[in-house]
């Protein structure tokens, strides 16, 4: 089974309970929540550190979402729920810095060789044992590009769904790409290596 199909068979997992969800049935909303939230949590690392102040968003945000289930229409699930959390974060951050801009301006560099970055980025390789190395090289990456390597290589969505995400244009989500990339590769490995562990992460998470 390929990616594509991987994860279209998960949101159908995932749309039935929240078809239940919306029906009124809570015990299917528990196991839908349940399901999303190591990626609610993960994902939501991207953009602070505070992991109390994590579960207490997430935790607001189930919380949201179940009162107005009703009133609400999901394609694809994940990509709802990772999209309000965000929302919701965002809006917290400029809530308590009004004075402090939270989203950095990434360089206006475009990628001159867009789909052989991309062909090598999507490359199946083996597994490395160098994971941690290239997990916590993730975690020193500017925001921003740690959250487009989370969604692209963690949840395995494409450039589309990350911008859709993400609320920028495809070219934007491949800069972002690129220059996450470029910098792993400095720090730790040859490009070769470096696309068999991202690629690990897509298979195993």
């Amino acid at each position: 089974m390929n990616k594509r199909q991987r994860i279209a068979e998960e949101n159908n997992v995932l749309l039935d309970l929240w078809q239940q969800a919306q029906a009124g049935d809570s015990v299917a909303f528990c196991q839908l929540a349940d399901k999303q939230y190591r990626t609610l949590f993960n994902y939501a690392t991207s953009f602070t550190s505070d992991r109390e102040f994590i579960k207490d968003s997430i935790q607001e945000l189930l919380i949201h979402i179940w009162e107005r289930r009703q009133h609400i229409q999901i394609q694809f699930v994940s990509i709802y729920f990772l999209r309000a959390l965000r929302n919701q974060l965002l809006q917290e951050f400029r809530r308590n810095n009004p004075n402090q801009s939270l989203l950095d301006i990434e360089e206006a560099g475009q990628i001159s060789d867009y789909q052989t970055i991309e062909t090598e980025i999507e490359r199946k390789e083996a597994y490395s044992e160098n994971q941690v190395k290239v997990r916590m090289a993730i975690d020193e990456l500017p925001r921003r590009q740690k959250e487009a390597v989370f969604l692209k290589y963690f949840e395995g969505m494409d450039n589309e769904q990350i911008a859709d995400l993400m609320q920028v244009n495809r070219q934007s989500v491949a800069n972002l790409l690129f220059k996450a990339i470029s910098s792993l590769k400095t720090q730790i490995l040859p490009i070769s290596q470096l696309l068999v562990l991202l690629t690990a992460f897509t298979v195993l998470s």
